[in-house]
């Protein structure tokens, strides 16, 4: 079949719309019509080039929509299933799934070549094949993707909405309260108030902490950080050093959450220096891999036994915490409607890029039916 799509031909040149060819599902895949997308800082880096993909390649990494037809073996879904995408697929039988780290499945390993497990594309244009971000490409009308790559959830959540808890929800509300291992009464900075960091805030709050510092230059999202919980917000990162230890009595921050765009060397120092003995600096934000980022002193970590980590997805298990988020928004306890500063059709994801670049949103989403 044909499909429309959003697709980057190289580094540096913005998405173009292209009609492509698509393969329909073989075994163990599912066809799917997506019903929106969300607009994540990770699709950025594939423009920028500072996260170099395979290309040509489309789109995309958050998705939502309704499986249409299933192959050969697909046990998981069935024609007509809402579902939510993980862009981490987990099959659930490797070393890292079967100890209860899916977010690290091995089936991960192409999400940046674009390719299926097996090395094979499902999109074909003009004799080439096209990659699908994370093995999922959400910024096209359809994709055959991974029967592991999709999470059945309820059928009365609006899709539209639910979307946003295949990235941008789990790895934020994950980071504070999974590798965070924040607590009720302690104290958390997050650096980055985008997709990421406003659920940082949201898992901050659930965890019961004292006090969430926010740290974002840009005035919305702060006010919006202060909307969804946070206590404070500071413009620097030295405003936020300055108060911190005000509020802790000079012992410091249990834990610095980084989901800033692009993460730089200056970030991870003052997450380092804001934290006290004992506490924990979770990278979540991506960066040139090529470039080294955490540069902090050794004898500082040693001596006040401070730990920096890095977290996949919030260290959160697919199958289960998708489910589980949109059991709470249900519930009325996890903010998701909110999220959404603009929506846009495909034809506008440039603009929605754009968008984002200025600060202007925290989360935009493509609604496929517009």
């Amino acid at each position: 079949m044909k499909t429309k799509a959003a697709v980057l031909l190289e580094a540096g040149k913005p998405f173009e719309i292209m009609e492509l060819e698509l393969d329909g599902p073989g075994p163990g895949e599912v066809l799917i019509k997506y019903t929106a997308a969300g607009l994540c800082h990770s699709d950025l880096h594939l423009t920028d080039g500072d996260l170099p993909p395979r290309y040509p390649i489309v789109g995309g990494h958050e998705g939502s929509g309704i499986i249409q037809e299933v192959g050969p073996g697909v046990t998981k879904v069935k024609a007509g299933d809402h579902v939510v995408c993980s862009f981490i697929p987990n099959c659930g039988t490797c070393r890292y799934c079967s100890t209860g780290r899916q977010n690290l499945c091995d089936m991960g390993a192409t999400i940046l070549e674009g390719s299926m497990p097996d090395g094979t594309f499902r999109f074909h244009g003009h004799g080439v094949d096209f990659g699908a971000m994370c093995m999922l490409g959400t910024f096209s009308e359809y994709a055959t993707i991974s029967q592991h790559s999709v999470v059945k959830v309820d059928d009365w959540l609006p899709l539209e909405t639910a979307v946003l808890v295949g990235c941008g929800v789990p790895s934020g509300w994950g980071t504070a309260v999974n590798a965070g291992n924040l607590r009720a009464g302690d104290t958390a900075v997050i650096y980055g108030i985008g997709g990421l960091g406003i659920n940082a805030v949201q898992g901050a709050v659930a965890a019961g902490c004292k006090y969430v510092v926010a740290v974002d230059p840009i005035a919305m999202k702060r006010d919006q950080a202060l909307k969804f919980g946070a206590t404070h917000a500071f413009a620097t990162a030295e405003e936020a050093q300055e108060k911190v230890t005000e509020l802790t009595w000079g012992q410091g921050a249990d834990a610095a959450l980084i989901l800033v765009g692009t993460v730089d060397v200056p970030v991870v120092q003052a997450a380092t220096a804001v934290i006290g003995k004992g506490g924990r600096v979770v990278i979540t934000g991506l960066a040139d891999p090529t470039k080294l980022t955490v540069q902090v002193s050794g004898t500082d970590l040693t001596l006040n036994q401070k730990t920096i980590m890095g977290s996949l997805f919030g260290s959160m298990n697919p199958q289960y915490d998708i489910v589980r988020l949109l059991r709470l928004y249900d519930a009325g306890e996890l903010k998701l409607d909110e999220l959404v500063t603009k929506r846009y059709s495909l034809e506008d994801v440039n603009q929605g890029y754009e968008d984002l670049r200025n600060g202007l949103n925290v989360r935009g989403v493509i609604d496929h039916a517009s």
